[in-house]
C-alpha cells in the first residue's frame, strides 16, 4: 500500500513501481487457487485498509483495478493498493456525503447518498472476496442502473455453480460485510479477527495434514477478460459532485501557491547564503588544490630523478659485474699457467737432483760437500722458482 505522510489538503503525489501488475490478472493466469491463497491475499488488503483506517483515511475506490503486486513471481507476492484520488479524511462531527466510485464496488450508503464513512471500505472488501472466491460479482447488473438496484436492495446469493468448494467460513466472512446497515457491518479490525482470515494461524495437526480446497480459476479468468473488454460503460461513475470536490482541491492548490509566493523571499534569502558559502568553499578547495598540484609536481620530479639513478646503478653494476667475470676469466688462465709451470720447474728439479748424485758417486767427495753442495743447490732452485712464479703472475695480473 502506498502510503501519505500528510493527508492535509493539497495532497501530496507519492509514486512507486508495481511490476506485477493487478492481483486478479495474476490469479486468473494460475489452474486452481486454494482457499488458505485467497485468505492471505484478503489479509494483506485487511492489512493495507487497517492503516488507511487507523489514520481515519477510507480509500472509498476498492476494487481489483486498484490492487496490485510488487513482484509476482513468487508463490503469494506482496500487493499494494492505489489509486487514493478518492480517498478521504472522516473527521468526527463532520459530515461527509458524496456520489463517487466505481458502481459494481459502492456501498448502498453512496448510492443513497447518505453519510459516509470508514464501512464503505468494507463493503468493497466484501465484493472483492465474493469475486475472488467464486469468478462472479454479486450484484454486477446488465446496466449501471441495474448494478446500482442491486446494491441498495443486497440482493445476491452463493450460486452452487460458483461457491461449491467455497467454505462456509468464506461465505459467514462476505455476509458479515455485505450488510446494508453500516453498524453491523464489520470492522476492519473485526474482519481482521474473523475465523476465515485467522483459521490458518489456528488450525490443528490434523487439519493442516489435510491437501486445502482447490477452488477452479475458470470463472475468475472469463471475470477479468470480461472486465478489461467492458469496462468504460459499467466501471466508470463520474458526476457533478466529483467535479465539485476537484474545484475545492483546485482552490486548496491555489491557496498552497499564494503560500509558495509568501515564502519566496526567505528562500531566495536562503539561496543567497548557500551561494555566498558554496563560493568560500569553492575558493578554499581551489587553493588546496594548487598546494596539491604542486606537491604532486614535486613528487613527480623527485620520481623521475629516482627512476634515473636506479637507471644509472643498474648500469655500474652490470658493468662491474663484466669487469669481475673478466678478471675471474683472467685468473683462472694464470692458474693454468702456474700449474704448468710448477711442474715443469719440478721435473727440472728432478734432473738436477739426480745429476748432482751422480757428481757425488763420481768423485767420491765427503759427505759434508756433498750435502752443502745439495743444499745449496736446493736453496739456489727455490730461489729461482719463486721468482719466476712472481713474475709471471705480475705479468698475468696485467694483461
Amino acid at each position: 500500500m502506498t502510503r501519505r505522510a500528510d493527508w492535509a489538503w493539497p495532497s501530496r503525489l507519492v509514486s512507486c513501481r508495481v511490476p506485477g501488475g493487478e492481483l486478479f490478472d495474476f490469479l486468473a493466469q494460475k489452474e486452481s487457487l486454494s482457499e488458505e491463497e485467497a485468505t492471505s491475499f484478503i489479509k494483506q488488503i485487511l492489512d493495507g485498509v487497517n492503516y488507511l483506517h487507523t489514520k481515519k483515511i477510507a480509500h472509498f475506490d476498492l476494487k481489483p483495478e486498484n490492487i496490485m503486486l510488487l513482484d509476482k513471481n513468487i508463490p503469494i507476492p506482496h500487493i499494494k493498493l492505489i489509486d487514493f484520488g478518492l480517498a478521504h479524511e472522516i473527521e468526527d462531527g463532520v459530515e461527509f456525503k458524496n456520489i463517487f466510485g466505481t458502481p459494481e464496488f459502492v456501498a448502498p450508503e453512496i448510492v443513497n447518498y447518505e453519510p459516509l464513512g470508514l464501512e464503505a471500505d468494507m463493503w468493497s472488501i466484501g465484493v472483492i472476496t465474493y469475486i475472488l472466491l467464486s469468478g462472479a460479482s454479486p450484484f454486477l447488473g446488465d446496466t449501471k442502473q441495474e448494478t446500482l438496484t442491486n446494491i441498495t436492495a443486497v440482493s445476491y446469493d452463493f450460486d452452487e455453480e460458483f461457491f461449491s468448494q467455497t467454505s462456509e467460513l468464506a461465505k459467514d466472512f462476505i455476509r458479515k460485510l455485505l450488510v446494508k446497515e453500516t453498524r453491523k457491518r464489520l470492522t476492519i479490525q473485526e474482519a481482521l479477527r474473523h475465523p476465515w482470515i485467522t483459521s490458518k494461524e489456528v488450525r490443528t495437526p490434523e487439519q493442516q495434514k489435510t491437501e486445502p480446497t482447490q477452488l477452479k480459476t475458470k470463472h475468475l479468468r472469463e471475470y477479468t477478460l470480461k472486465c478489461h473488454s467492458s469496462m468504460p460503460p459499467n466501471n466508470t461513475y463520474i458526476n457533478f459532485e466529483r467535479f465539485a470536490h476537484v474545484v475545492e482541491d483546485m482552490a486548496q492548490v491555489e491557496q498552497g501557491c499564494r503560500a509558495l509566493v509568501g515564502a519566496h523571499d526567505t528562500i531566495q534569502d536562503d539561496v543567497e547564503a548557500l551561494v555566498s558559502i558554496y563560493n568560500e568553499k569553492e575558493a578554499w578547495y581551489r587553493e588546496e588544490s594548487e598546494g596539491a598540484r604542486h606537491d604532486l609536481s614535486q613528487l613527480k620530479y623527485e620520481f623521475r630523478k629516482v627512476k634515473s639513478l636506479k637507471k644509472l646503478l643498474r648500469e655500474d653494476i652490470r658493468t662491474t659485474g663484466s669487469s669481475l667475470g673478466s678478471v675471474a676469466r683472467k685468473l683462472d688462465h694464470l692458474q693454468v699457467q702456474f700449474e704448468a709451470l710448477r711442474q715443469e720447474l719440478s721435473a727440472d728439479l728432478q734432473w738436477i737432483q739426480e745429476l748432482v748424485g751422480s757428481f757425488q758417486l763420481e768423485s767420491g767427495s765427503t759427505d759434508g760437500l756433498g750435502s752443502m753442495f745439495h743444499r745449496d743447490t736446493s736453496e739456489s732452485l727455490s730461489e729461482l722458482l719463486n721468482r719466476s712464479c712472481t713474475k709471471e703472475v705480475l705479468a698475468g695480473l696485467k694483461l
